[in-house]
């Protein structure tokens, strides 16, 4: 079977394997024309989901994304008591679910885009609320999203504050009341009590020794979370591979898998170095030039190989698929306002869609019914006489099976 690993810097994600196809009948499918076609990847390539999807940009963003991030902000999704957006947010999860796209929901805590409602309650109220919105959600959607980013932006919670009208944020003051451990574990606790398999992010923008201490603090005190979140909003400019893989080696000591959670880079004129604050920075127009464009297709090929190559990294999303949509109205989609799409996107699928990929290549088996994949790791269509069987090859696996019906 042809080769998709071109480099041995990828061979951690490799399956490298000898895989028996039995008929339906159970028996070993011999000397008989095998088509395999790959479905999508073990690591999760993802970005923010589109919405209720239409055929043009769904089909655009299905041709390079598996994987989608819900937004579940509490202000947004609850915007006043009992008044959910469950409704919506299931037809968008099940319609995308049906295309084989991996979920998540971002985010369950958080102390910004949150009810402001809940800020006038009395402390021990809101605390209710809160543990009753984290079972809600993880309840409601178990077996559909089952991927959450649990708390995000812990480390500067407990001294944030930004409501103009006096009242205090609640959330802030419920992580000052218990400490950002303890109200971490509360947190985790409500998401694991109705759905034990969930796999639960922590996810933060500081890639600093304030998060590394915080996850260090929550393992020390027998917090289970399944993965580290990381954020990189690259408008001030691409990091540089010696600096993605720094970070990434820091947080890889911790044993955990690390989702790149939220990544992006601006296709137009990079955002003052002055700022400490991105949101800090708003313009009305900030437009993608063509020199950026060209840049930023560059950045986003370093960037993924980059991560890619790290054997800690589980998923990387892409924060804001179109600049229609992009966060602080930055051109760092990879569609550009007319639906037209970057040389970024086109780049990075490239990558995704086409270095890492295997295309639909007919294989014969031999007189034992056994045929050899290698490939990125990840989900197969495996085709012969009219019928199919998906084989699902994790990274390493160097013998499988499928049995075609």
């Amino acid at each position: 079977m042809t080769d998709v690993l071109t480099s041995s810097r990828y061979h951690h994600r490799e399956v490298d394997a000898i895989v028996l196809v039995r008929g339906a009948d159970g028996e070993p499918l011999r000397e008989h024309d095998v088509t395999v076609a790959q479905l999508r990847h073990e690591i999760g390539f993802g970005c923010t989901a589109p919405g209720v999807p239409g055929e043009g940009p769904l089909a655009r963003w299905l041709d390079l994304f598996d994987t989608a991030t819900l937004q579940f902000y509490w202000g947004r999704y609850e915007p006043e008591p009992g008044q959910t957006k469950e409704a919506e947010l299931t037809r968008q999860a099940r319609a995308l679910s049906g295309h084989g796209v991996r979920l998540k929901g971002h985010p369950l805590v958080w102390h910004t885009v949150k009810a402001p409602w809940v800020d006038a309650l009395p402390l021990d109220e809101a605390e209710a609320a809160l543990r009753g919105r984290i079972r809600r959600e993880v309840s409601a959607f178990a077996g559909l999203v089952d991927t959450w980013d649990v708390v995000n932006e812990a480390v500067i919670m407990p001294r944030f504050e930004n409501e103009p009208d006096g009242i205090r944020n609640a959330i802030t003051r419920l992580c000052e009341k218990h400490g950002r451990v303890e109200f971490i574990r509360m947190a985790v606790d409500e998401a694991r009590a109705v759905n034990p398999d969930a796999v639960l992010v922590l996810n933060d923008f500081d890639l600093g020794p304030d998060y590394e201490r915080l996850i260090q603090e929550v393992l020390d005190a027998g917090v289970r979370i399944d993965a580290i979140g990381l954020q990189s909003h690259m408008h001030q400019g691409f990091r540089g591979e010696e600096q993605v893989h720094a970070i990434c080696e820091r947080f890889a000591r911790f044993g955990l898998p690390l989702h790149w959670t939220e990544t992006s880079l601006v296709s137009g004129d990079l955002m003052p170095k002055h700022i400490d604050d991105l949101n800090d920075y708003v313009v009305e127009d900030w437009p993608s030039t063509p020199e950026g464009e060209e840049r930023q297709a560059d950045e986003i090929v370093r960037h993924y190989r980059t991560l890619v190559e790290h054997p800690s990294v589980a998923a990387i999303t892409y924060w804001g698929f179109d600049d229609a949509t992009a966060w602080l109205n930055a051109p760092s989609g990879l569609i550009r306002r007319d639906g037209s799409p970057k040389p970024a996107y086109d780049a990075l699928r490239d990558l995704v869609r086409g270095e890492w990929w295997l295309e639909p290549t007919t294989v014969r088996t031999d007189a034992d019914g056994r045929l050899p994949l290698r490939a990125f790791a990840g989900e197969f269509e495996v085709t012969a006489a009219g019928r199919r069987g998906v084989l699902s090859a994790a990274a390493g696996v160097s013998d499988a099976e499928v049995e075609l019906r």
